[in-house]
């Protein structure tokens, strides 16, 4: 599978993924292309390196089923995520993959210097030539005292008027376009275009796509104004999808890196060949996710942890909440839930993110989800 295979809908119609290397190709039965999100988190019982080694394990099974793009996302001083360093997991998952995007979901951009961020992505596309993708969000992806322990500041950097500005930034640095008058003019992101213009450079100039990530209309608004494509956070701000993804297509304008809206929305979904089963994995997440709203954070639960834990009146309302957005059930139920989000929101993509204890029970959920598609293997 390459960028520009051709492919099949589930009606025979054939298209082809996107030259720019944004646009994805939806295989077998899927209403759109599937891609992944990997919170590389870390189980009880288990340790980071068991999560990374799941991680790559998911992101080889996702290239051999035809998922579009795998992401990690950043995180800090959580034990149950082992994805702080977007960056450094991505260079591992680039040894281990050879066809599919890896990129981030995204990077948290007001926690580092945008010229650090186009190093590091730069040599990311050195490594993984047309297969890296740069989304980057706003929010610290952590506390705020956490943040401003990243940052080295008591302010914290996330205002409408600032986000903007190193946005601006970090893309003269991937394009090597600042003006002459500018004091960064002769800064240089290394990996970058300048190796192809300065005297024998053969470095091509091609750099990673950038999207911006949101739970809320700000992002949108903005990807929509730059002509960006957007990622919108479904699986934990579910009630604001549709109103962000309207706003985006209502403020887009066409750039040259895209000529009309794309948007994909992260998706939190798990199937089991038992429904009961299923419910049983995914209340793994829910636990861990009471306990990181009430101050608790940790590693994810165990099955049988979950099972025994006795949810209060208050906790229990927060989880029937939290799991009414979580597809879950038989591949077959998964399947129509995926299709009727898919249809209610207009997503150009969607990206599946599997909450559960264990890497087993996630990486069996990708490949039902995948036979429930008819995704071909790769």
């Amino acid at each position: 599978m390459s960028g520009e295979d051709d492919q099949t809908r589930g009606s025979g119609e054939a298209i082809e993924d996107g030259k720019d290397g944004i646009r994805g190709a939806a295989r077998g039965s899927a209403p759109v292309p599937l891609s992944v999100l990997d919170l590389v988190t870390v189980g009880a019982g288990h340790t980071a390196s068991d999560a990374v080694r799941t991680a790559v394990d998911i992101a080889r099974t996702a290239e051999r089923r035809g998922f579009h793009r795998y992401w990690v996302a950043e995180h800090h001083s959580m034990p149950g995520v082992a994805s702080s360093s977007p960056a450094v997991l991505l260079a591992h998952l680039a040894a281990h993959t050879e066809r599919i995007r890896l990129g981030s979901g995204g990077v948290m951009l007001p926690n580092h210097a945008p010229l650090v961020i186009a190093e590091q992505f730069g040599t990311l596309e050195a490594m993984a030539p047309g297969r890296i993708d740069l989304g980057l969000g706003r929010a610290p992806g952590t506390d705020g005292a956490t943040a401003a322990a990243l940052r080295r500041t008591e302010r914290l950097h996330e205002g409408a008027d600032e986000f903007p500005q190193q946005l601006a930034e970090l893309t003269r640095f991937l394009d090597d376009s600042f003006p002459d008058s500018h004091p960064y003019a002769k800064i240089h992101a290394v990996p970058g275009p300048v190796q192809a213009t300065s005297p024998g450079g053969v470095q091509s100039a091609h750099r990673p796509p950038l999207w911006l990530l949101g739970s809320s209309g700000f992002s949108a608004r903005l990807a929509g104004s730059l002509g960006l494509p957007f990622a919108f956070a479904h699986h934990f701000s579910a009630a604001n999808t549709v109103p962000a993804l309207d706003l985006y297509r209502a403020s887009f304008r066409p750039s040259e890196v895209l000529s009309e809206p794309y948007a994909l929305i992260g998706v939190a979904a798990l199937a089991a060949e038992e429904e009961r089963e299923a419910r049983r994995q995914v209340m793994t997440g829910a636990l861990s996710m009471v306990r990181l709203r009430t101050g608790r954070p940790g590693l994810v639960p165990s099955p049988e942890e979950a099972e025994a834990y006795r949810f209060n009146e208050l906790e229990r309302g927060f989880v029937d909440s939290w799991l009414g957005n979580v597809v879950h059930g038989t591949p077959d139920a998964v399947r129509q839930g995926l299709d009727d989000l898919a249809k209610r929101t207009g997503a150009d993509e969607l990206m599946i993110t599997a909450n559960a204890h264990g890497g087993a029970a996630r990486l069996r959920s990708y490949e039902l989800i995948a036979d429930a598609y008819g995704l071909p293997r790769v």
